[in-house]
């Protein structure tokens, strides 16, 4: 009698084994990375092997796109060299790299690199145009902004003080006096890379004075660059704190540069814009106090100004020059048009506030004439380097086409076929020959 065979069963490994090994793959991947990208505070060099990993594996990588020929490139290269061991060091380490895009085309395209350098900041693997400054110190201090707590706690007038002079001047700061964190956690994380939030849980009376506070709990708004600032007494919920945090990105009152004119590019609200003669006049700084307060109560309209002296060229946009009569005061849709309200054109020197408030009445109600800069804001892509450099390249790629089809056509005139016609054409064309021959040059029939 035959004995039945038990089936053989395959021996499985235990659970935790397959885990382990699992495990041990993944270190293996990390240590790899790890390897390969070290933060050791020496600028990496990226190309197209291995950028899409390094942007990747490293929360935040700062990206310089160079040329070895540019001249600003080799300028900036020291200062990163400087700046990357002090960012690396960072609780929350900052990498540098750089990737030679005039030899790595391809990846150059990918992200828009148009113009050398150019620097991008890519933070989880999302980038964004880094518009701060290039000398080590500078740039440290900006992107420290980046890994910063999202809202710090201050608990002494020595702590404000602190976190303001840490914070540097590039950023708004926006203190909380008497509010808790929770108020501005969600609108700290949203607007991260815009601003430095922090709430006051104890401070005197003398920072009451120095911030210039009515009461409490405020929300100071800061601008140290321009050493203005809005304070917000409340509500603070809802939609009425996040207005007054967008608002207040910009100063109450924008002196307009090249610089802050970047600034104003993804502004949707229209700009309060006051010519003067010179800027740096003490006219101008009282001027400048009276718009301060014209503005806190029209928070939906930026305010700003800028001296004829100092930007000539821009002034005669908007037709003004030195036989103007000035402060010259309108709203700009921040593009092609203005409006001038009939009737408050410029400003006098007596009682100017009266007539700032005449003048945004003015224009709430409608007293308006719209007008086009003499000039579109779109020209400036043609004034730009890489505006000129892409209109150059349009017109010489239009210009090979014309003459590619010119030549087309004149070649195949070249090459066309002698026509073989029948007898009785031939015959036709004999005897036309024959009438001609009859009235050859200088003769003449009677």
């Amino acid at each position: 009698m035959e004995m039945s065979r038990k089936p053989k069963i395959k021996a499985t490994p235990p659970m935790p084994i397959i885990l382990l090994l699992l495990l041990c793959i993944f270190e293996t991947g990390i240590s790899s990375t790890a390897d390969q990208f070290k933060v050791d505070g020496k600028v990496l060099e990226l190309d197209e092997s291995n950028f899409d990993l390094a942007i990747s594996s490293l929360t935040y990588i700062l990206v310089d796109f160079y040329a070895p020929w540019c001249r600003h490139c080799k300028l900036l290269s020291p200062q990163l060299d400087e700046a990357a061991p002090v960012l690396a060091g960072l609780k929350e380490p900052i990498v540098i790299a750089k990737v030679n895009a005039d030899k790595f085309t391809r990846l150059a395209s990918k992200h828009d690199v148009d113009a050398y350098p150019t620097l991008k900041l890519f933070v989880h693997g999302v980038s964004m145009e880094y518009y701060g400054p290039r000398k080590a110190d500078s740039l440290v201090q900006y992107l420290k902004k980046f890994v910063s707590t999202d809202v710090s706690i201050l608990i002494s007038d020595s702590a404000i003080s602190d976190f303001v002079e840490e914070a540097g001047t590039f950023f708004p700061i926006f203190i909380g006096f008497g509010l808790n964190e929770t108020v501005l956690s969600n609108l700290a994380v949203k607007y991260k890379k815009r601003a430095w939030f922090s709430v006051a849980k104890d401070f005197s009376d003398e920072a009451k004075v120095l911030y210039d506070m009515e009461k409490v709990p405020a929300l100071v708004a800061i601008h140290p660059n321009y050493k203005q600032q809005s304070i917000f007494y409340g509500p603070f919920e809802g939609e009425f704190l996040e207005d007054f945090i967008k608002q207040n990105f910009l100063p109450p009152v924008v002196p307009l540069n090249h610089e802050t004119l970047k600034l104003l590019k993804d502004e949707k609200r229209k700009i309060v814009l006051t010519i003067t003669a010179d800027e740096n006049e003490d006219q101008t700084q009282n001027l400048i106090k009276l718009l301060k307060a014209a503005a806190s109560t029209n928070r939906d309209l930026v305010f700003g100004y800028f001296g004829l002296k100092q930007w000539e060229d821009f002034a005669d946009k908007f037709e003004a020059n030195e036989k103007t009569k000035l402060p010259k005061i309108i709203v700009w849709d921040g593009d092609e048009d203005y409006f001038s309200v009939i009737g408050i054109e410029s400003l006098d020197n007596e009682d100017q506030g009266s007539q700032i408030s005449q003048f945004l009445e003015g224009y709430r109600q409608g007293r308006t004439e719209k007008k086009t800069v003499k000039a579109p804001l779109f020209m400036g892509f043609f004034n730009s380097v890489v505006g000129i450099v892409a209109f150059f390249i349009i017109f010489f790629v239009v210009a090979m086409m014309i003459l590619m089809v010119v030549l087309l056509i004149i070649i195949s005139k070249d090459n066309e076929p002698v026509r073989v016609g029948s007898r009785e054409e031939v015959d036709r064309a004999d005897n036309s020959e024959a009438k001609s021959s009859q009235h050859g040059p200088g003769k003449k029939e009677d």
